[in-house]
């Protein structure tokens, strides 16, 4: 079946007399058993903490999204990807990041992991196979991320979860962009596909949330564990929203795309445009990379504008009235923002001009357009 099929139909109660089309909630800190002994038993959930039946048909249904081993669900994007990271490493390890990854990831490896004594060193997100000349004896870990947050490089994959497998060294993927629909990332080598939930399948910009699918058991587990430890929990209303927000992502995700390449398409011949970062795009460089091994695109690209100040580009998008200033993406509303200020990149200054993210929500991208022509002018 379609995806569109399947997530209308799966993780929803078996019809009998009366029977609600959606899955209850329930609401509980603290689970009560018959029989005390029961409350030691392993194989079943003591404490609300842990979550209920409504986390088990999200998780059910993110393990069959990416064809996965088993999920772990957490309160946000972020936290979907250090405590997965945390899972694989200790001190003394060692992990490699590309230098493309989303920026809070970043700065947890370069603070909180190299202050617990775990080693990371940055990597060309164009390295591909040639990765293997960085795996050092006590790597434990490659963080990847395609496309690139905010500069929207394509990677690799297989050829760096083959470097990886051949050294017995696991490989983690932000698969927030691809939302898990045009990317199935561990059919491609990867062992642990995190997302940011709180974007497309929340839809609306009113929850924070997280997943992170495992593509083998053991590795789940580990996962799993981590998340327990550190006192890991999610609301069952936030679980119950994400849910729902499975049974309409792909009418909103196929808008969205559409949106993005058509507006794509029409800012490349902009003046004021010096370079559209859409990997759709038969002119962006990993474009060949994203065709082997995507099946679609997302709402989120960037754009290079023409060389001007910053007081300009602040101009140009006070000046959008349909796109609002604020960060994350696939929810209803379109978002603007300068990059400059927050792009971090060891090669130092990466674009010869301002860096400019959209984000397209649900609006008509007849309208959307016009919003960017008449806001355009602030730039010169």
């Amino acid at each position: 079946m379609k995806k569109e099929t399947e997530f209308t139909h799966l993780a929803r109660p078996k019809a009998g007399l009366g029977t609600a089309v959606n899955p209850s909630v329930t609401r509980a800190s603290t689970l009560l058993f018959s029989d005390a002994a029961d409350l030691y038993r392993s194989d079943v959930r003591g404490y609300g903490r842990h979550g209920g039946d409504v986390h088990d048909q999200l998780c059910d249904m993110f393990t069959h999204l990416e064809g996965g081993a088993g999920t772990t669900l957490f309160p946000s994007g972020l936290m979907a990807c250090t405590i997965p990271i945390m899972s694989q490493v200790k001190s003394g390890d060692h992990v490699l990041l590309t230098d493309s990854a989303y920026g809070p990831t970043r700065g947890f490896c370069l603070q909180m992991l190299t202050g617990m004594g775990v080693s990371v060193d940055i990597y060309d997100p164009h390295i591909g196979a040639k990765i293997k000349d960085l795996i050092q004896e006590n790597t434990r870990l490659i963080i990847l991320e395609s496309p690139g947050s905010l500069t929207f490089e394509i990677q690799d994959i297989p050829a760096i979860t083959k470097a990886a497998k051949e050294k017995g060294v696991k490989t983690l993927i932000d698969n927030t962009w691809a939302a898990g629909i045009v990317l199935s990332p561990l059919s491609l080598g990867v062992d642990i596909s995190c997302h940011a939930a709180t974007k497309y399948f929340g839809g609306h910009s009113d929850i924070m949330f997280g997943a992170a699918v495992s593509a083998d058991e053991q590795t789940a587990q580990q996962v799993s564990k981590a998340a327990k430890l550190l006192g890991n929990s999610s609301s069952p209303d936030d679980a119950y929203q994400i849910l729902r927000g499975f049974r309409s992502i792909m009418p909103r995700f196929r808008q969205q795309e559409a949106t993005a390449l058509t507006l794509a398409h029409w800012l490349v011949d902009r003046q004021e445009i010096q370079t559209v970062l859409h990997p759709a795009l038969e002119s962006h460089p990993d474009h060949e990379l994203w065709k082997r091994d995507f099946t679609g695109s997302g709402c989120l690209f960037s754009v290079v504008a023409q060389r001007t100040t910053a007081k300009k580009v602040e101009a140009f998008i006070n000046a959008l009235s349909l796109f609002g200033v604020g960060y994350s993406y696939g929810g209803f509303e379109s978002l603007a923002i300068q990059c400059d200020p927050q792009l971090r990149r060891s090669e130092g200054e990466k674009f010869p001009g301002p860096l400019i993210r959209f984000a397209c929500g649900l609006e008509h991208v007849d309208d959307l357009r016009e919003d960017i022509e008449q806001a355009l002018t602030k730039l010169h």
